[in-house]
């Protein structure tokens, strides 16, 4: 045989041994990395396979008597989220577009935390809104409190007498009248802001900064302490001489003066008057346009005139195509509950609302004098629940043999009222007497402070709280005539049945009906044409600004499709 052959067949067989040497070796340590790598994955796994099949908490089998609000001061932990809405939670912890990313969360939990107690809004901000936001975000920042443009217009207001042209204008809101009204003049103060390219300062009165978070990124909405006027803010009112009102009466501002003063008082609460009222008039407003400081004192939601304004609808319209979400959008944007309050919040929700099937709440103002209870407005609370199945009738008889099945709901009331009589006559209702549906109802009433006490902080705070707890609700009634009603409504984006106003205390008949908008009323709008110098009916001027259902001379905002 060739051994040069038998060499060559030798190597060959050399390097396919050690060839098949390597493979397999290489084949071990994948099958080790494998087996590494699974072991790592298997604890994942296992944990994923336990959340996707957590049931829901058991549902609710009892009553539960209303229990006051703490006032232990704690970090509330998150609620447990379903696994399937957590992406769904992750985009919306901004409200669509509508908050500013950056804030120290530790700092306001609501902020961020909002998304886990409430269902996702279905009315989205406009792109055109979230740029407004962002740039008047800009604005605040660059003229707020203690900046070179500030410290220069508050020089210029010490010195007094009149100005030159400013970098910055403000407009300041003067803490006024009680919370709800508070909340909703303070929202109609920033969109003025919004629209007039105007810093917002706020009074911080007694409690502001107690019950809300800073909305602004860096720089505080918060007038600084030293501002030279705020020892003027108590007197001002509506005879004081440095009001537009009087001034215009008096001859002593118009639209030919060579300079402005430095100052003007707006008076545009429910006691003003005609001279006052021309701040919604265009002609006017070209004239405050100059004045660096605008002071307003207001009890007023007053959005709707605004949109009567050709300088300002047109911009308005591009904010809020959807019409009647304007307090929706501002509300949630400008109002995150301090840390204190969202404790409230949360741990009452989560003691006695989180496990129902469907929350209703009820909030019960009357402006009857007396302490009440009144056994006419329990008969219009259950005249209206039952009459429109917002809640089920009763077996009062005992005829009826019916136990809780797999298509029976939990429902929990939530009923806020300065008395506690009236959530007494509905919890009673559903404990001592079956549902005739199967339905198992829990009566629950957070506070019952017997009278309205708008300047004690614990008051406000636990006022704001049910306001707030009211917006969380799947269904809402809410009393005539009230701011209250107006901030639950508007924050949670719902259409409540609104409780008339009785005459004469009685049960009127209807007892309610439901809103054709869940934007407030205004209670005391203007009925003037600017132009035509005339009164007018101002709820008959657009479409989209009508007659309120609960008070028949206001007017609120709504979509021009809706009949009132």
């Amino acid at each position: 045989m060739d051994l040069n052959l038998l060499r060559r067949r030798s190597l060959f067989s050399s390097k396919s041994s050690r060839s098949s040497s390597r493979s397999s070796g290489f084949d071990a340590m994948r099958f080790t990395k494998s087996l590494a790598t699974f072991l790592m994955a298997l604890p994942i796994l296992i944990m994923l396979t336990m959340i996707l099949r957590h049931q829901p908490p058991d549902r609710l089998t009892g009553f539960a008597d209303a229990r006051p609000f703490s006032t232990n001061v704690t970090t509330p932990p998150l609620l447990e989220v379903d696994v399937s809405q957590s992406t769904d939670m992750a985009k919306d912890k901004l409200l669509g577009g509508l908050l500013a990313s950056g804030f120290d969360e530790h700092s306001c939990l609501s902020r961020y935390e909002s998304i886990l107690y409430r269902k996702v809004s279905p009315y989205q901000p406009s792109a055109y809104l979230v740029s407004k936001l962002r740039n008047y975000e800009d604005l605040h920042k660059r003229c707020g409190p203690n900046t070179q443009p500030y410290n220069k217009t508050v020089e210029q207001l010490k010195s007094g007498g009149s100005v030159g042209s400013t970098d910055c204008k403000y407009v300041v809101w003067v803490c006024y009248s009680g919370l709800g009204n508070r909340i909703l003049t303070l929202a109609s103060v920033f969109l003025y802001a919004l629209l007039t390219e105007r810093v917002l300062l706020v009074d911080r009165g007694k409690d502001m900064a107690d019950l809300f978070c800073e909305p602004f990124p860096e720089k505080s909405w918060f007038l600084p302490p030293d501002f030279p006027i705020t020892n003027k803010f108590n007197s001002f009112g509506p005879k004081s001489p440095e009001s537009y009102g009087n001034m215009l009466k008096n001859n002593l501002i118009k639209a030919s003066m060579e300079s402005e003063p430095s100052y003007l008082y707006l008076h545009l609460a429910h006691d003003y008057d005609d001279h006052d009222k021309l701040f919604f008039c265009d002609d006017d407003q070209a004239l405050l346009k100059k004045v660096p400081w605008l002071i307003v004192r207001t009890d007023n939601y007053f959005v709707p005139s605004l949109f009567l304004m050709p300088s300002f609808e047109h911009a308005l319209c591009m904010l809020f195509p959807e019409k009647e979400t304007i307090f929706h959008h501002l509300g949630r944007y400008l109002f995150h509950p301090s840390n204190h309050v969202w404790g409230l919040i949360t741990r009452y929700y989560k003691a006695y609302l989180s496990k129902a099937d469907e929350r209703v709440g009820i909030q019960v103002r009357i402006f009857d004098k007396g302490p009440g209870p009144y056994q006419y407005v329990k008969n219009q609370i259950s005249a209206c629940t039952l009459g429109e199945k917002l809640l089920p009738e009763v077996d009062i008889k005992g005829s009826i043999n019916v136990t809780p099945s797999e298509n029976s709901k939990v429902k929990a009331v939530l009923m806020t009222s300065l008395v506690s009589g009236y959530f007494e006559n509905v919890r009673n209702m559903y404990w001592e007497h079956p549902t005739v549906n199967g339905d198992i109802i829990g009566v629950y009433q957070p506070s019952h402070e017997e009278q309205q006490q708008t300047e004690k902080r614990l008051h406000n705070m636990k006022a704001w709280a049910e306001m707030y707890l009211l917006s969380l609700t799947d269904v809402l009634v809410t009393s005539a005539w009230s701011t209250f009603g107006y901030v639950a409504q508007g924050l949670g984006g719902l259409k409540p049945w609104i409780l008339y106003k009785s005459e004469n205390q009685t049960t009127p008949n209807p007892p309610c009906q439901r809103a054709v908008s869940m934007e407030p009323c205004f209670h005391a709008p203007p009925f003037y044409d600017c132009k035509a110098k005339k009164g007018i009916d101002t709820g008959k001027v657009v479409p989209h600004v009508r007659h309120c259902e609960d008070i028949s001379w206001g007017l609120k905002v709504v979509d021009s499709h809706a009949e009132l």
